[in-house]
């Protein structure tokens, strides 16, 4: 059995080979396709692939319109399941399934805090995960901080086998088998953004609000989790955005330990070339642009592939994943996309333009955006809703799709699990039904 699980795994040896798998769009060695500072150039809106006449440099693509090839290893032991049926080693999304190297043992629990409607159905996941699966638990430690954990002494032995981190201080994520959610969709933004390469499996427990992106209820939790436990599950690679902040002026900031900074910045992904400072995030739903505090129009240019392609000016600009199109985007009067659809959204906001629609654009493509020279005031930016921050004249933000899908563990399938979302938490479509005729009536 063990010989057959590992021939259905990806090799972790052509993972960590740089010939087997090598993208641009998520190494740090990417090369944008305009050598020269795009800001302050002269503007224009054309796409075409035909060289400027007059000029002997031909126009050359550096990349293709694809996203990136999703990595299918999942933290230290998932993967997914091999469809020997593939065609072009593309896999159907609809057969994306869970399955392990090894026996998962690790397990992180992630909690919305200040909820005591949560605090039952924590304690009774974490003592079946520990005492009836013998699972090493992971849990932030300001969690256990909540006086009716502390203050509860039959859940004191049970507390003592937790394995307990910080965000922003300590890396688990080499350490985690899968992920369970108790809570809404910010729960699952919050697992995302502690793992900034590969992301293990989620399980996510509807006890929110919303729940667009939690699909299992707690009620049979134990039947549920076992069936993960033993590799029984669908799964949607929920793909995430690779986003680049590049600022001209570097800002005085303190390291502490394990190399992260007091702003939640992983120093890894800060470099400094020729004095400016270069910051990396994985974003699940969206990166969104905004005029911040100010009262005038956000201007702020938006090149794709290095072409300028329009400037927003409004109150700002959203750049979503398929996943995100059903949050901020969606309230903006975009589209929503499922979630296995390759592709990266831009949607306006409050444009001050009756023709600015909102657009989608192919999941391979490279977007800058970056603030018009001619903008009144600065900018804003944050990631999912969190490491929020000014832009400046000089700054840039260039988005790309990720190849770390955040891989989230379906109630159903991907399709299923989906519209039941939209129907449930959405109410997508509900209207009062009408009459049919009583008589039938000649016309």
């Amino acid at each position: 059995m063990e010989t057959e699980r590992e021939n259905l795994c990806i090799s972790k040896d052509d993972e960590s080979s740089e010939s087997a798998f090598h993208c641009s769009a998520c190494h740090d060695d990417d090369e944008w396709s305009c050598a020269n500072p795009i800001r302050g150039r002269a503007k224009t809106r054309s796409l075409s692939a035909s060289p400027a006449l007059g000029s002997t440099k031909e126009f050359r693509r550096t990349r293709s319109l694809h996203g990136p090839c999703p990595v299918t290893t999942f933290g230290p032991k998932a993967c997914m399941l091999q469809n020997p049926k593939t065609i072009m080693h593309i896999q159907d999304p609809a057969s994306q399934r869970l399955t392990w190297n090894k026996p998962p043992k690790s397990v992180l629990v992630i909690k919305k805090i200040r909820d005591a409607s949560l605090l039952q159905p924590f304690k009774e996941l974490c003592v079946y995960l520990t005492e009836e699966n013998n699972m090493i638990v992971y849990v932030e430690k300001k969690v256990l901080e909540d006086p009716a954990i502390v203050n509860d002494d039959n859940f004191g032995p049970v507390k003592k086998k937790f394995c307990t981190f910080r965000e922003d201080y300590d890396d688990i994520s080499n350490q985690i088998d899968f992920i369970i959610c108790l809570g809404g969709d910010g729960t699952l933004l919050y697992a995302s953004s502690l793992f900034q390469g590969s992301v293990p499996p989620v399980m996510a427990f509807h006890l929110g609000s919303l729940g667009f992106l939690t699909p299992f209820n707690f009620e049979n939790f134990q039947s549920q989790v076992t069936q993960v436990i033993e590799g029984n599950a669908a799964l949607v690679l929920r793909s995430r955005l690779k986003v680049k902040v590049v600022k001209e002026h570097r800002e005085k900031k303190t390291l502490i330990q394990n190399g992260i900074e007091e702003n939640g910045v992983i120093s890894t992904s800060l470099e400094m070339e020729m004095g400016k400072q270069i910051m990396q995030y994985q974003v699940l739903n969206e990166v969104v642009v905004d005029r911040g505090p100010s009262s005038y129009l956000s201007n702020v240019d938006v090149f794709l592939n290095g072409h300028l392609i329009t400037t927003v000016q409004g109150d700002g600009v959203i750049v979503s994943t398929p996943t995100g199109s059903t949050a901020y985007a969606a309230a903006a009067g975009a589209s929503m996309i499922h979630p296995n659809v390759p592709a990266i959204m831009i949607t306006p906001i409050c444009p001050h333009s009756l023709s600015f629609r909102p657009i989608v654009v192919p999941a391979g493509v490279e977007l800058k955006i970056m603030l018009s020279p001619d903008a009144r005031n600065t900018a804003w930016v944050s990631f999912d809703g969190r490491k929020r921050q000014e832009v400046c004249h000089g700054d840039s933000i260039s988005i790309t799709t990720s190849c770390y899908p955040l891989p989230s563990i379906c109630f159903q399938d991907p399709v299923s699990d989906w519209f039941e979302s939209l129907a449930e938490c959405l109410h997508w479509n509900v209207r009062k039904k009408q009459n049919y005729f009583a008589v039938e009536e000649e016309f």
